[in-house]
Parts: C-alpha cells; structure tokens; sequence
C-alpha cells in the first residue's frame, strides 16, 4: 500500500513540475527586449537600451533566431536615431 502511495505521490509531483520546467526561457534571451515581456517595472534609459540592445545581438544565432536578431537590430537602429536626435544640438 505504501508503494502504490508513494507512486502515485511521484506521479502527482511529475505533473506538476512539468508546466514549471516548461515556462522557464531559454537561457540568455531577454525576452524584455525582443517582446516586452517578463519586465515589470523595468524602466531603462535610452543610452542603457542601446547597451542592452548590442549585448543581446552579439550573442548572436547561438541564442536568438535569425527573425529575432533583425527585430533586435531594428529597435537598436530606432533607438540610436532616436538618441541622435536628441543630442543635436539647437533641440
């Protein structure tokens, strides 16, 4: 009887661990970035983005997909021109 309990605890454990191992992202994306999600209260400034921007894309295809790095060279692209504008001077 112990046995059948024990197993049966096992499997009610398994089950539940599974979803919780299965939400875990890969390790090294910044799902902040690439989606905006998984940031709560996280407020950077311009100059920090375009840091967090370049670390992310040096990375490279071992960590994002190709559709991925575009989108991430895309928000650096928007970001720096951005922070071209307002550092011209006259503004």
């Amino acid at each position: 009887m112990k046995k059948i309990t024990v197993a049966v605890c096992a499997v009610a454990f398994a089950l539940v661990a599974v979803p919780v191992f299965a939400s875990v992202p890969p390790e090294g994306k910044d799902d902040c970035l690439l989606y905006g999600k998984n940031c709560p209260n996280v407020i950077d400034s311009l100059p920090e983005r375009i840091t967090k921007l370049n670390k992310e894309i040096a990375k490279g295809e071992k960590v994002y997909t190709s559709e991925e790095l575009n989108k991430l060279k895309r928000k650096l692209k928007e970001d720096s021109e951005t922070m071209r504008v307002l550092q011209k001077p006259g503004r």
